[in-house]
């Protein structure tokens, strides 16, 4: 299996220690991983197509022309696509075409860092498998605009400290969706490598990258 990586954008979310820390996990399980810290790559569809699956850690940015079209048609053929927190939920805002690919966008996190628990909608998938039903994490809660037809796994209820309308709001937190034969995992979970490093977040983040790859069960 072989994962190409790119790291950059903004550093608040980490993305040299969260990836380090993610490789750590991955390679063990027979992953090779390729970790760059340019774009420009994302241009090549052949390039993209000799990878298993893509693993985004790259907050805000611009994409290179050329690159949001590449990135969807080889997912699209049966690359996998993965990430977590901002890393690919907050990704190159003004790419809808990214967006339509990934299943969501982040759009606020009300209170900032704030403590707030997830409940597992799907316990006994591959990437949930054997984590707890509930569990409660300190880190941004992340309010996004969802596509319907991703399969949610997890999720939360806002809490809404500064923003009572969406207060008690079910919103994702954890899922998969299919981009043409290509699977796409996403967990909102890990802001700093703190919160990233935090179990069963890790562990979540572990998953959807050996998921979207083909590595874990249907």
């Amino acid at each position: 299996m072989r994962a190409l990586i790119f790291r950059g954008g903004w550093d608040g979310h980490d993305p040299i220690e969260t990836v380090d820390l993610l490789v750590s996990r991955l390679e063990p399980s027979g992953m090779a991983c390729e970790v760059i810290e340019s774009l420009d790559p994302l241009r090549d569809l052949h390039h993209l197509r000799g990878y298993d699956v893509l693993v985004p850690a790259w907050t805000m940015g611009m994409l290179p022309t050329g690159a949001a079209g590449a990135i969807a048609d080889a997912v699209e053929a049966g690359v996998g696509l993965a990430g977590w927190h901002g890393g690919m939920g907050d990704a190159f805002r003004g790419e809808p075409t990214f967006q339509f690919v990934t299943g969501g966008q982040f759009v606020a996190h009300p209170g900032g860092i704030i403590d707030y628990e997830v409940r597992l909608a799907e316990p006994d998938h591959p990437i949930t498998a054997g984590l707890p039903d509930r569990f409660m994490v300190r880190s941004e809660q992340y309010y996004m605009h969802v596509d319907p037809t991703n399969r949610v796994l997890a999720e939360t209820m806002m809490v809404g400290p500064d923003a009572e309308w969406i207060r008690g709001v079910a919103m994702p937190v954890v899922w998969t969706r299919r981009h043409g034969a290509g699977r796409v995992a996403y967990s909102a979970l890990g802001h700093n490598i703190e919160d990233f490093a935090a179990e069963p977040c890790l562990t979540l983040a572990e998953r959807c990258v050996l998921w979207a790859a083909g590595a874990l069960g249907q």
